[in-house]
């Protein structure tokens, strides 16, 4: 390759990571003004794209064996709820969750939300059946979402969820009100001002260098199986939740960690879920289970965590009547620690 040649190329290269920067860049200014300025977000809202829900359950449609979450522009959403009889002012409680790279603004709208008697609340079935689809809890569908749908989907009803939880000021006692956007409520009254909040969690696979530690709540479905979590307490690092969460729940002192990364979480309410891999030292693996926090906890092998990944879904009974144990789906970020956990064992196992 010619000198010449290879200038041409690489400033070509450079200036496509340019544009992709400056795409980047211009899309979060466009959010940031859509939230800060509620006449840009109003007309934002004439024209742009909305998802919808009823009592938090988004509207899903079935595409092969995947739930996918229809968009709806502003004027088809306009005449569904002419239709039904609706004021198209419904609109306006609408809440901002993104925009395309061509500046398209999609919001989410909780169909049953802010009424206070039923009449004034779309009844669901007949939504459904117009609308060529079905509102399902999020908890069940997760499994089948489409996985370009899920994060965009987590936000929409954890900030719905935040609006519906947050209608009144925590110092006068006075109604709220949010801006165009729902970035934000505001009180009249007190001129307190309240941004929608994560709380912070850690979620931590705990290895023994061989082996991994899963467990179970009462409150799992059946035979399902996760990495330890928790709560972040006042005060405390990430590093110093990972090691009191797992002392707390199996008894174990960690080791060392490792940072993996990241992921919000809408149940049961918008947790913001930070990802370690923990390793306990040699010796100290006898699990004491805190019935409080688990149902059971045990050491599993790569053997049958492998298998268990490649579930697609809750396994059917075996012939004794026991369920296969299974895993998280992938849209849930213990997935992705367990998943990273087998190819790292899975590259050490080759190597040996």
């Amino acid at each position: 390759m010619s000198l010449s040649l290879f200038w041409r190329l690489a400033s070509r290269k450079a200036l496509q990571a340019c544009r992709q920067v400056s795409t980047y860049v211009t899309k979060m200014r466009y959010l940031f003004e859509l939230k800060e300025d509620d006449d840009v977000c109003r007309k934002a809202q004439s024209s742009g794209i909305f998802y919808l829900f009823h009592s938090l359950a988004p509207l899903l449609q079935m595409s092969g064996n995947r739930y996918l979450a229809p968009p709806f522009r502003a004027s088809e959403l306009e005449r569904i709820l002419s239709k039904f009889g609706q004021d198209t002012r419904k609109i306006e409680r609408s809440v901002l969750i993104g925009c395309s790279d061509r500046r398209e603004a999609w919001f989410a709208l909780d169909l049953s939300l802010g009424s206070l008697c039923s009449s004034d609340s779309l009844q669901k079935s007949e939504m459904e059946t117009e609308l060529q689809g079905s509102f399902i809890q999020l908890r069940k569908a997760l499994f089948q979402l489409n996985e370009k749908d899920t994060s965009l989907i987590f936000t929409a009803q954890a900030l719905l969820r935040w609006h519906e939880c947050h209608q009144f000021c925590g110092k006068s006692g006075q109604p709220t009100q949010k801006n165009v956007a729902g970035s934000k409520r505001i009180c009249p009254s007190s001129n307190m001002i309240y941004y929608p909040q994560m709380s912070p969690v850690v979620i931590t696979l705990v290895s023994d260098r061989t082996r991994c530690l899963l467990a179970r709540q009462s409150s799992f479905p059946k035979g399902m199986y996760s990495a330890l979590a928790g709560f972040c307490d006042v005060g405390e690092t990430l590093e110093e939740a990972v090691r009191r969460e797992v002392a707390e729940e199996v008894g174990l002192e960690v080791d060392s960690l490792q940072y993996s990364a990241s992921q919000h979480w809408p149940f049961p309410n918008s947790s913001l879920m930070m990802a370690c891999h923990a390793t306990v030292g040699p010796g100290q693996t006898e699990i004491h289970v805190n019935s409080q926090e688990l149902e059971t906890a045990g050491w599993f092998s790569l053997e049958e965590v492998a298998t268990a990944l490649k579930r697609k879904g809750p396994p059917s009974n075996e012939q004794d009547g026991t369920i296969p144990f299974w895993l998280p789906p992938k849209a849930a970020i213990a997935h992705r620690l367990i998943w990273e956990w087998v190819q790292k064992q899975s590259s050490s196992s080759n190597l040996a």
